[in-house]
């Protein structure tokens, strides 16, 4: 029985750890050839010898277009084509609100978490046009939905993700390429550590302190790992989505749904501050009204 993406060649960003090393490993286990691509060379080196060939690793900082150019190049001439891009490198970018913005970071930040997408697109695109279509995958997040999931750069930047993944997605229909976004929530990765200036090693360990405490804040009582951002992946690269384009996915166990009190009955309803009500006399008279 064949993989969900036998014969299928994908590109992944940020390739090598965190969400993107989750999904280059179930994508080469659904039977497609990966193009992990980053910048953590030593990794890297390891991820290639792990499967055989079927994945290649290739230096690339998407802020540099001859680096995400090489990328793709390489797709199509180690495996003959490109079908699939995830776009899905990146980090906090520049901390803090507005009273931090400074004109390099914030350029820097939507390099990173904008531009390198963008830049992605045009570089796959041609590639995907020449195989009859294909799929492209940006890596969003909650924080582009809501406000409070991050800093104001990077909230803002992955905002901008969310509609540049519908404009591209009307732009390249005509190429049959699909274009949509995923939006995860509180998921164990490094990315959490690096926000707080830790160097990699920290960081990485920060992962399960995130893992631990997730749950407590989210309808779904489980730590969101890169294996539930891998298998969203998944299905928008696979022709089971063949009919979605322009969209994002929400994968975050729930914790956007509403505020704490929708999900946590032993929760406050906020219409006990709205009426002026200690929280008991509120749910007193809530349970004393007439059928």
């Amino acid at each position: 029985m064949s993989g969900r993406l036998e014969g299928k060649v994908a590109l992944i960003t940020g390739g090598c750890s965190g969400i993107g090393l989750g999904t280059v490993e179930l994508f080469a286990s659904e039977g497609a050839c990966v193009v992990a691509a980053d910048v953590q060379d030593e990794k890297g080196a390891i991820l290639a010898q792990r499967f055989g060939g079927r994945v290649r690793y290739a230096h690339c900082d998407v802020t540099s277009e001859a680096d995400i150019a090489a990328a793709c190049a390489m797709a199509k001439d180690a495996f003959g084509g490109l079908d699939i891009l995830f776009n899905n490198a990146g980090h906090s970018g520049l901390a803090g609100g507005v009273d931090a913005v400074t004109p390099e970071g914030w350029d820097a930040t939507f390099a990173l978490l904008v531009r390198g997408p963008a830049v992605g697109m045009k570089h796959a695109a041609p590639l995907m046009r020449e195989r009859g279509g294909g799929s492209i995958i940006n890596t969003a997040s909650i924080a582009g939905m809501e406000a409070g999931w991050g800093p104001l750069a990077y909230s803002t930047a992955k905002g901008a993700v969310i509609h540049m993944t519908r404009c591209a997605a009307a732009d390249l229909s005509p190429q049959k390429i699909r274009v949509n976004a995923i939006c995860p929530g509180l998921i164990a990765t490094s990315i959490f550590g690096t926000a707080l200036g830790m160097p990699r090693d920290a960081a990485d360990q920060m992962a399960a302190r995130v893992a631990e405490n997730a749950i407590k804040v989210q309808p779904i009582p489980k730590a969101g790992l890169p294996a539930d951002i891998a298998a969203a992946a998944l299905y928008l690269a696979s022709d089971d989505s063949k009919f979605v384009t322009g969209t994002h996915m929400v994968v975050d166990g729930g914790i956007t749904v509403g505020g704490r009190h929708s999900w946590d009955p032993s929760a406050p309803s906020p219409w006990a501050t709205i009426f002026g009500l200690e929280p008991e006399a509120f749910q007193s008279i809530l349970n004393s009204r007439p059928e």
